[in-house]
């Protein structure tokens, strides 16, 4: 309130309404980020509620972690050492020792950050720590930090700012106190994200669960999740488990889709595994195929960015006849406006694409899926949680990464029918959904599809509809 714009804040006028209003549209961000804040008692963004009902519920897990973990990165330290020099040059210029102590700190940080390399990647911490030199520069750090806090505290009645910066210092030492040692809490998972700009470090919670069980225990409201994709093979165990629910009403509407009318699953014969170095080969004559029937109209979704690019040079130079686009070529917006708008299109993309994309009409009448999108095994974060399962005597592959996988094939489907008029062919170019045993759970998670291994049956289908 000490803000000389505190009454036409914009923020601040936003919660006054929300205060006043009986319904707040929100996003899961806004409300992880209140829930979090009431948690540590540092105050509160959203007024209490009588329910809550959160739609595309699959993803609160995920963005719950994200709001219950710490991070800091070195632009914060950065950052802060020059916020705090110019404050001292504001409020208390005779104070030069700020400005020597926010130098060390700065320079300190810097030659951590050199330390680690400059290898882009995610990684876990220890493999840092016990890298030479990385400890005893992080030391540095702290004890930098340290000596630069102590002379905020003495000047932090001088000037708001000074205030500011020196609770700031206090905040990020807390934070990276974390990372002085090898493991300091069996409940939070220490990671890097080494990037050419900057480093993060990150830390995360194994589970979210009992916050999220307490949160809900807190609030004796009424809570609501709802999802096209909440349930693996048609239970709700694996989101219960994720957000610690004991008891909950379960009900499953079906789709006001006519997929045995609407679509046709495609499972080609592909005679190798997807780590086979032919397969990409494989997923480009038959992308070329099944693009000739739908007469282009096509997303092509990958799991991984080296198959995307492999697949869009291969198609760049023989299919004249559709245009072409491929994700990072301009911003997905554009990409999608200029699909709908070219009506015979071929998208290739990956990551954000298998979600949150929503192209009705005959422009999107073809959805090839290269293969199980199982996560990325050097996620530090993954690789953490399926060690620690491993260890309780779990089965992580069948609890963890089968589950996770599921959810993200059955977004990627979504892609394909979006209206009561809509049809289309999906392609399921992986074998394991046939040749493995867990393949049986992916397609029992799927909507009744008529399914085909025939590719004549894809040109008798779109023969069949009016383009």
């Amino acid at each position: 309130q000490e803000c000389p714009n505190y009454t036409e804040c914009f923020i601040n006028e936003a919660r006054r309404k929300a205060q006043e209003a009986d319904i707040i549209v929100i996003n899961h961000h806004l409300l992880m980020s209140d829930m979090a804040l009431k948690t540590s008692g540092q105050g509160e963004i959203l007024p209490s509620a009588d329910a809550y009902i959160i739609d595309e519920a699959h993803q609160l897990p995920e963005i719950a972690t994200q709001f219950l973990g710490n991070r800091i990165s070195s632009h914060q330290i950065i950052e802060l050492c020059r916020d705090s020099i110019r404050e001292m040059e504001q409020d208390a210029d005779d104070m030069g020792s700020i400005r020597d102590y926010a130098e060390k700190a700065e320079a300190s940080m810097r030659a951590l950050r050199l330390s680690i390399g400059d290898i882009e990647q995610r990684t876990p911490w220890l493999h840092l720590f016990e890298k030479l030199g990385v400890k005893t520069k992080l030391s540095n750090v702290l004890e930098c930090m340290d000596d630069l806090s102590e002379q905020l505290e003495l000047a932090a009645e001088r000037g708001k700012g000074l205030e500011q910066c020196y609770k700031r210092c206090l905040e990020l030492i807390d934070t990276l106190s974390l990372f002085a040692q090898k493991q300091t809490d069996d409940t939070m998972i220490l990671w890097a994200d080494i990037r050419t700009t900057g480093l993060i470090l990150h830390a995360t919670p194994h589970e979210v669960n009992q916050y999220f069980q307490q949160w809900m225990d807190e609030k004796p409201t009424a809570w609501v999740f709802t999802s096209a994709t909440l349930t693996v093979a048609g239970k709700f165990n694996n989101f219960n488990n994720q957000l610690g629910i004991k008891q909950a009403e379960m009900k499953i509407w079906p789709s006001p889709f006519d997929f045995e009318k609407q679509s046709l699953l495609y499972m080609p014969h592909i005679p190798v595994e997807p780590k086979h170095e032919d397969y990409n080969q494989h997923i480009i004559e038959l992308a070329k195929q099944v693009i000739t029937h739908s007469k282009g109209r096509t997303f092509l979704l990958f799991t991984s960015y080296r198959a995307m690019h492999i697949v869009a040079d291969a198609l760049g130079e023989e299919l004249d006849a559709y245009p072409l686009m491929v994700q990072g070529s301009a911003s997905k917006l554009s990409l999608l406006e200029q699909f709908r708008d070219h009506g015979n299109a071929v998208l290739l993309g990956t990551n954000s694409f298998w979600e949150g994309v929503d192209v009705r009409g005959e422009a999107l009448s073809c959805v090839i899926i290269d293969k199980i999108p199982f996560a990325s095994p050097g996620d530090p974060v993954l690789q953490a949680r399926i060690d620690a399962l491993k260890e309780r005597g779990g089965n992580p592959f069948s609890a963890i990464q089968i589950p996770a996988a599921v959810i993200q094939l059955k977004q990627g489907i979504g892609r394909l029918i979006r209206d009561p008029n809509d049809f289309g062919v999906l392609v399921l170019c992986d074998p394991r959904l046939l040749t493995k045993p867990y393949g049986k759970l992916f397609l029992r998670s799927l909507p009744a599809m008529p399914i085909t291994q025939d590719i004549d049956d894809v040109d008798t289908f779109f023969k069949n509809r009016t383009v």
